[in-house]
């Protein structure tokens, strides 16, 4: 194999196709980025056997041929390159030589029969969305996702597709969040994509308004972004009936100004945070929500203004699931809704039902 390229164009594939790379290497191949060279392109792949990620770039291609270099060293090598031309050569012991304006580097590579092969999705079945509206359900959603072991189905985003419409659901327990986004799609199917793949996904994409393919089959997504593809496997098992989760009605709710709730409750989080009581009251009455947050350092009283329908309410929450919902909304106002001080809060936008956060509160004994 002898190819050469801009540096530039591959260092920026190989930060994006390393994005596949495990931080926990059980098979040492795997610590690799695979390169073919044919006709006029290079292509590049990494994948940790659940997320793989391909990159085409231009090159100019002398000899065909491939091999698998070591991922992390070649990707913060060639990231030093930027404005050089890059010439790559493989000789017959596998060892890379990487030439550049007067210098040259050589490191020892995998033997490519031993990669594991980028896996192709036979399917027809797709839903299209922009990649604007992708991203979002993705940022708005991922924070919910649970962490821990437990429920490993749970470790994953819920894409309940539609003809017309998905709805992306995350929860983990103790909060959900529920997104809603237009699409096109040809099937009508349920399918719970893994966080971390998701998360990997929305570094790719930009906020454009351009649309996107994602194929689906039972085990596996595609995501087609042009000259990059993303593939990944699917979690299964049955996820939880989020439809029941949510409540149909409320005793009341208020209107309250997102950014003024948001800074108040982060410095509620402050003191809280040197707490073993780790939550933040509510008081909800005329018109105003008082917020106190109190520990061994001190204590914490906050006046918001709010309008309010319904009944006064006194309820109690980790602000650290509110935060995470708040700073996931850009409307200016939200509505909260509640029914009592052991029922969840549901945080929904004022004007639409785009999104919901619904989040469990904390049983105070006093």
């Amino acid at each position: 194999m002898i190819v050469s390229c801009q540096g530039l164009e591959l260092s920026d594939a190989l930060l994006k196709v390393s994005k596949a790379i495990s931080s926990k290497i059980t098979n040492p191949i795997l610590e690799g980025i695979k390169m073919i060279a044919e006709d006029d392109t290079l292509t590049l792949s990494a994948t940790d056997t659940e997320l793989s990620i391909e990159k085409k770039i231009k090159a100019s291609v002398k000899s065909e041929g491939e091999t698998v270099v070591p991922g992390r060293f070649i990707t913060e090598f060639v990231k030093k390159l930027t404005n050089s031309i890059i010439e790559l050569e493989v000789n017959d012991k596998n060892q890379l030589s990487i030439k550049y304006e007067e210098s040259e580097s050589n490191i020892q590579c995998y033997n490519p029969i031993e990669y594991p092969g980028f896996k192709k999705i036979d399917t027809k079945d797709y839903f299209a969305i922009s990649k604007k509206d992708f991203k979002a359900s993705i940022l708005k959603t991922i924070f919910s996702v649970a962490l821990d072991d437990s429920r490993p189905i749970l470790k994953g985003v819920l894409f309940d597709i539609s003809t017309d419409e998905v709805n992306v659901v995350a929860l983990d327990g103790y909060r959900l969040a529920r997104v809603k986004k237009k699409i096109n799609a040809n099937i009508e199917k349920s399918i719970v994509i893994p966080a971390r793949s998701l998360s990997e996904l929305s570094k790719l994409m930009d906020d454009s308004d351009d649309i996107i393919n994602i194929y689906v089959d039972d085990y596996t997504i595609m995501v087609d972004l042009g000259d990059t593809k993303v593939t990944s496997r699917l979690l299964e098992g049955d996820y939880i009936n989020y439809k029941q989760i949510i409540p149909v009605n409320y005793e009341s709710f208020i209107v309250v100004n997102k950014g003024y709730f948001e800074e108040a409750l982060e410095r509620a989080t402050l003191l809280s945070k040197t707490s073993n009581n780790s939550y933040v009251k509510f008081d909800i009455k005329e018109n105003n929500i008082l917020l106190t947050s109190n520990s061994e350092l001190g204590n914490l009283r906050e006046n918001i203004a709010v309008e309010l329908y319904g009944k006064d309410i006194l309820i109690s929450f980790n602000p650290r699931y509110f935060l995470e919902s708040l700073k996931a909304v850009t409307n200016d106002f939200v509505k909260l809704c509640f029914n009592s001080p052991s029922t969840p809060c549901v945080i929904v936008p004022t004007d639409n039902d785009e999104f919901l956060y619904l989040i469990l509160p904390v049983r105070v004994i006093n």
